[in-house]
């Protein structure tokens, strides 16, 4: 007998301006849901706020005039839910860990978020000159519609 396995696929162009950061968080959280993961449960609400902060990076820190990113998700049978966005902003360095903040620091926060509502994140280059964030959710199998 021959298994199989499901996997779940999800991918969009968005602007890189606030309204495609926007879009990009509202189509992921629609998209989880027609998985069956619902937007109230801890996974959903913690893929939402992943993307809604790697978007948003996408847009202050990886923006080229002219050229979008790219969101994906991807959920497996193997109960994890991937996030990827890749933005053209490769020059401007891979984030390697996220680091704490002064205090008084509006800014800085958003990859230490990433780092503590996921199981694993990490970044690379995604050739010619872009970057690639990617980070995986382990999600209980009782909400997936597989």
């Amino acid at each position: 007998m021959k298994s199989q396995i499901s996997t779940r696929r999800f991918t969009q162009l968005f602007s890189a301006t606030p309204r495609g950061a926007r879009l990009a968080r509202l189509l992921a959280e629609r998209q989880i849901e027609e998985w069956g993961w619902p937007p109230s449960c801890e996974a959903s609400e913690s893929a939402v706020l992943v993307v809604a902060e790697l978007a948003a990076n996408a847009v202050v820190h990886g923006r080229v005039p002219g050229r979008g990113f790219r969101l994906t998700l991807t959920a497996g049978a193997g109960e994890t839910l991937r996030i990827e966005v890749v933005d053209p902003r490769g020059e401007r360095g891979l984030p390697a860990a996220a680091r704490r903040p002064d205090a008084l620091a509006e800014h800085g926060r958003g990859l230490l978020l990433v780092e503590r509502l996921t199981d694993r994140w990490g970044s690379g280059p995604w050739p010619p000159s872009g970057k690639l964030v990617w980070a995986e959710i382990d999600c209980p199998h009782e909400h997936a519609r597989w």
